[in-house]
């Protein structure tokens, strides 16, 4: 029997989902930071700028951006240590591109690589730290990205897991009503995609809750998981640590 996964609401066959994400972020790429700015009301960059402030690494340490786009979380880790070498990853192309434009205009280089999170084309051991955000629940098998994960990180590293989690009860439904009314007409003023936002929407609803994604972390091999609840729950950060 044909293997499924979910693309938002939809079920699809597993080995659509990789294809139909790629049609979204090669739809958005071009507007993807105004409409982080947009939608999140600039609160976005106040949620990477404390996920970055989790990590304490050593001088000259090695970072892994995954599923890291645009480059966001890859700058602040340079500015926080210009003298680690950080990796900016995707599995999408137009997402690199824009990524490795903005990482120019701001004066700052690093390594890009385009790669799937579910097989990383690195060895064991290889960084300090590994950082994803908003990328994980756009994987197809997400219990093998966090396995990927751990293999990859040195004794005493750190993974960083930001993304969009179960909102405090209270507002959820003023936070459905924004999802779903107001999010999608966005996409479509600014994108002229209203499809693709309509999804990411969704993908936040089928997203593993807080305790859940920790105990997924903790089966992957991670020795200590804790969380951080940012924005009463709309996002949280997950750290995973390896002793």
């Amino acid at each position: 029997m044909k293997k499924t996964t979910d693309f938002g609401y939809e079920t699809i066959a597993a080995d659509d989902k990789g294809k139909r994400v790629a049609d979204v972020f090669d739809s958005v790429a071009s507007k993807y930071d105004l409409m982080n700015d947009l939608t999140s009301v600039g609160l976005h960059r106040c949620w990477k700028n404390f996920a970055v402030a989790l990590a304490q690494l050593p001088e000259g340490a090695a970072v892994l951006d995954l599923a890291g786009g645009t480059g966001d979380l890859t700058r602040r880790f340079l500015r926080k240590y210009p003298k680690a070498t950080v990796v900016l990853s995707d599995i999408n192309n137009a997402m690199l591109r824009e990524g490795r434009s903005l990482l120019l205009k701001h004066g700052l280089d690093a390594p890009i690589v385009q790669c799937n999170a579910e097989a990383l084309p690195f060895s064991d051991k290889s960084f300090h730290a590994v950082s994803i955000g908003f990328g994980l629940r756009n994987v197809t098998d997400k219990e093998t990205a966090l396995r990927e994960m751990r293999r990859i990180l040195k004794p005493g590293g750190m993974a960083l897991v930001l993304e969009f989690s179960r909102v405090w009860k209270p507002l959820a439904p003023l936070y459905d009503f924004y999802s779903f009314k107001v999010l999608p007409k966005l996409g479509r003023l600014i994108t002229n995609d209203e499809a693709s936002y309509r999804y990411l929407a969704e993908s936040i609803r089928m997203h593993p809750d807080q305790e859940t994604l920790k105990t997924m972390m903790l089966s992957a091999g991670f020795d200590h998981v804790d969380y951080y609840n940012l924005t009463s729950g709309v996002v949280a950060v997950h750290v995973g640590r390896v002793c």
